[in-house]
């Protein structure tokens, strides 16, 4: 409670709101010297570069690239439409020579501070989100079902950084689908309102703002209602490392990797 902004337990109505409680700004310095921090408190389950158009959510157990991210071409709540070849998918995210597909998966179990924030300088430009179910997203439980991330209610948030293409994916977990954008009112999320095995997308991108929505490494990015997974999937020159090791724990603003 010493690294809450408020520190004080009547404070908070609920578990929700104890949940996303807000830290010092002192409680979790912004790492300067590494170009992607982590955007949230929590475990690393996996990280490294996309082989074969997978990426693990737990070790052992993959998931399809095309099928977590939904097709590069942007429709408004449209079912799946036939995958592509692995091949031509990548080279979709993949926009410069040379570079190479990383990831890197962040388990926030029920405990851990909520809010998480913007990971590098990025712009993000487009906004997917996949209705889908809410199960445990918890180690134990991804060992088990084929492609879980892919089933759970998540946001895709796409855009470029300076290497290329950024993607930062918050997970929805059991019966805490509630992810909230703070920049996007449109986003609702847990709601009967959509279909589930459809997605729907949102662009950023207007004739007054023909950028997107600029992001600063640290910068306040969302919430979940309770423990969650955040997801991202970026390309960067082949000399990129990641600081990390499997199963560590990790707390927002520490450096994830750098050229």
């Amino acid at each position: 409670m010493k690294e809450a902004a408020v520190e004080d337990l009547h404070h908070y109505r609920n578990l929700s709101e104890f949940f996303r409680r807000k830290l010092k700004p002192q409680a979790r310095p912004v790492c300067g010297l590494h170009s992607v921090v982590s955007p949230s408190d929590g475990k690393i389950l996996n990280f490294g570069q996309v082989k074969n158009c997978e990426v693990e959510q737990v070790k052992g157990v993959t998931y399809s690239l095309e099928s977590f991210l939904g097709p590069r071409t942007s429709t408004d709540d449209v079912p799946f439409p036939p995958a592509t070849p692995c091949g031509s998918f990548r080279n979709q995210l993949v926009t410069r020579e040379g570079n190479e597909l990383y990831h890197c998966v962040i388990y926030l179990a029920p405990g851990d501070y909520h809010c998480f924030h913007s990971p590098t300088d990025w712009t993000v430009s487009h906004r997917r989100h996949f209705p889908g179910s809410l199960m445990s997203v918890n180690p134990g439980m991804a060992r088990w079902i084929k492609e879980l991330f892919c089933h759970n209610e998540r946001v895709v948030l796409t855009g470029d950084w300076k290497h290329g293409f950024f993607s930062l994916t918050a997970v929805g977990a059991t019966n805490v689908g509630s992810i909230r954008i703070y920049f996007d009112q449109d986003l609702h999320t847990n709601s009967p309102r959509y279909s589930k095995g459809s997605y729907n997308d949102f662009s950023f991108v207007t004739h007054a703002n023909k950028e997107g929505i600029p992001m600063r490494k640290g910068e306040h990015l969302g919430e979940f209602n309770l423990g969650s997974t955040i997801v991202l999937i970026f390309e960067a020159p082949k000399d990129f490392n990641f600081k990390l090791k499997a199963g560590q724990k990790i707390r927002f603003g520490e450096a994830l990797g750098s050229l």
